[in-house]
């Protein structure tokens, strides 16, 4: 049992969810929101934070800055918490109320940006913002995941070789892109493997990390209304985009199994599901990155008049949650039929 003193020090990083019994197709799952900041944006918060510290940017009267939608403020918030740091983090109105209370919880204090940027995102104001306050007084250290290369490093030395040591004939990996920091991390990671694995990325519609029009997006996390800096394309091999409605069901079905995942889990696994359907999956070794867990979305993602108010009543309804018991319930028997044969 593992005894420690700071809370980022325990990141458990072995946890995977054998998710064919629910999804009807090979797919495990690597669950990353078991750490006291309760998703994978622990590690990318470590590194960029212990850099800070090695190149001496950070002292005692620093004041952490970051613009973040609401993973990385919280694992922000708790380092800052547990080094003595001051943090404020700059978020917009699509953050959970969750997040931003368990922020301030943490001691940090969070703006909110309600002006959308151009492309109908909140992420260019955000970082006008950011900027002009670190302009404003020096005091101000901004970490800036979008560019920060310990974005990517923090997953180049962990993430993939966790994957690796679990699954050492794996075929393709399905990761989440919002900074793109996980998912750079490790496609350079297996680009170096002794075996080839397809690197596939999933965004969000609307989103315009991998070009294409911009539109709406009300779950947080995955997706960008500007090109990533960190983004490096010709490490990725495929790209696929998840309308928001299918993330609200596939979050829905892994809960009526008893797991609870975040709004961006559920586009990554709903992504990996359409993608393995559409290849012949049989023999296949296939994982996706699962970056939190669900309880920050209950007022959202699984609450009732949140969606209706956002989607409609079909998403609960015609096609919507009553049917899927019954997906679930067909996964099941395919799963059963898989293993027999």
């Amino acid at each position: 049992m593992p005894v420690i003193s700071a809370p980022y020090a325990f990141n458990e990083g072995h946890l995977f969810v054998d998710l064919e019994s629910i999804c009807g197709q090979p797919l495990h799952l690597k669950c990353e929101g078991f750490n006291f900041a309760g998703s994978i944006k622990l590690k990318a918060a470590n590194e960029m934070v212990e850099s800070a510290e090695r190149d001496g940017l950070l002292t005692p009267e620093s004041i952490l800055v970051e613009s973040s939608s609401g993973n990385l403020g919280v694992a922000l918030s708790m380092i800052a918490a547990s080094k003595g740091y001051q943090f404020l983090c700059v978020t917009d109105s699509r953050c959970n109320l969750s997040t931003r209370l368990l922020m301030e919880a943490l001691g940090s204090e969070v703006h909110v940006i309600a002006d959308q940027d151009s492309n109908g995102g909140f992420l260019g104001t955000r970082i006008e913002y950011v900027r002009q306050l670190c302009a404003s007084d020096d005091r101000y250290i901004w970490l800036s995941q979008y560019t920060n290369a310990g974005n990517w490093r923090a997953h180049y030395r962990t993430t993939a070789p966790e994957i690796a040591q679990q699954f050492p004939h794996l075929d393709v990996v399905f990761i989440g892109a919002g900074t793109t920091g996980t998912l750079m991390g490790c496609a350079r990671w297996f680009r170096q493997w002794h075996r080839s694995v397809r690197i596939v990325a999933v965004d969000s519609v609307g989103s315009v990390a991998f070009g294409g029009e911009p539109g709406r997006r009300m779950i947080p996390g995955l997706g960008m209304s500007m090109r990533p800096p960190l983004l490096d394309e010709s490490i990725v091999d495929e790209v696929i985009r998840v309308e928001e409605a299918d993330t609200i069901r596939m979050c829905h079905r892994m809960a009526r199994r008893g797991f609870l995942f975040g709004g961006s889990t559920g586009t990554v696994v709903s992504g990996a599901t359409d993608w393995l359907a559409r290849h012949d999956a049989r023999g296949l070794s296939a994982v996706a990155i699962a970056p939190d867990m669900g309880e920050r979305y209950l007022d959202t993602v699984y609450q009732t008049n949140w969606l209706q108010d956002l989607y409609g009543d079909h998403v609960l309804e015609d096609g919507g949650l009553d049917a899927v018991a019954e997906e679930v319930e067909s996964a099941t028997r395919t799963s059963e039929r898989r293993r027999r044969s």
